[in-house]
This record gives structure tokens, sequence and C-alpha cells, in this order.
């Protein structure tokens, strides 16, 4: 998700604030509610995103929504937001405040591309070997792609580390065809 400059203020502010009254974990929770919830609910950001409808029937609908499931700071904040009528970019500025979140606490999200489903064993083998490598509390999330044959990938921000059988044979390939052009 592309992601504004506008919301990473916003996020960033959020942060701020959540670590000055020491309720970060507690925020991230509520920030990962909302999240899930746009997340599941086209209808929702679309009539977030509306410039037809009235911005306090967002913030009532805002309010029905999360009102008594987020905290005291998460409630104001979100309906801050959406009286700046920049509710339209809310599902942003979560996205933005879990990347900032992250970025606090030394978490970063790797992609890990499989033939097949890692069993908790390899998966946990494989988590640990990129913490040692990146010095960094490593989530995972893995992607099973079968073409793959064997082997795996793993994509941390913009690097990729390309390891897979598919990869392996093509590079295989290339040698064998500039060797018979030659």
């Amino acid at each position: 998700m592309l992601v504004s400059k506008a919301a990473r203020r916003y996020a960033t502010a959020l942060l701020e604030l959540a670590k000055e009254q020491d309720i970060l974990d507690r925020v991230l929770e509520d920030i990962l509610l909302i999240k899930g919830t746009i997340d599941e609910s086209r209808d929702l950001l679309v009539f977030l995103r509306s410039p037809v409808i009235n911005p306090d029937k967002k913030v009532a609908a805002l309010d029905a929504i999360f009102g008594g499931k987020v905290s005291e700071l998460v409630h104001k904040y979100i309906t801050l937001i959406a009286r700046k009528n920049r509710q339209n970019m809310l599902d942003q500025i979560v996205a933005a405040f879990v990347e900032k979140y992250n970025e606090h606490t030394g978490i970063i999200l790797a992609e890990v591309f499989v033939a097949k489903e890692l069993d908790d064993k390899q998966l946990a083998d494989v988590k640990q070997k990129l913490e040692e490598v990146t010095g960094k509390t490593v989530k995972i999330s893995t992607i099973v792609q079968e073409n793959l044959r064997g082997g795996m990938a793993v994509k941390i921000d913009d690097t990729v580390i390309n390891a897979t059988v598919k990869y392996k044979l093509e590079q295989l390939e290339d040698v064998f065809l500039s060797a018979a052009a030659g």
C-alpha cells in the first residue's frame, strides 16, 4: 500500500503520544483492530473515502464501530482525524502506525516464499537464522508457491535472497545457453 507523507505524520504523532502516555502496546492493539476492520470491509473503506458523505456522519459511524472497543486516546484520535476530514486516509494512517511501531521496537517483516508449507521447527530455524543475520526481531509470513519446486526465497524490505530450486535451474539454463551460443 502506498502511504502518504501526511499519513506518516499522523501515525508518528500517535506513536509519540502513546509512548508519552506509556500505552504503546495498547494503542498497537487498537490500531490492529481498526486495520483488521478496514481490511475486512471494503464498504467501510469506500464509505470513509467518499467525498459526498458528510464528515459528521463518518465521525458517528467510526464512533459506532469503535466506541468502547478502543482506548480513549485512539478514540479521540480517530474522531480528530474524521473532524479534520482525513478519515479518507485512515487505512494509510494505521498501516503507517504499524510500520512506525515495528521500526521503534526493532521488528522487521520477512516474507518467506516456499514450495510447500514449513513445519514449526523449520519456521523457527528460519526465524532464528534471520534474527542472527539481521540483529533484529523478525516476523515471518510464509507464502507457498508450488512452482518453486524446493528451497526458499526470503524478502526483507527490498532485498531478496533467492535460494529456490526454480531460480537455480534458471541460472543453470542461462549458463548452458550462453555456452552454446559462444
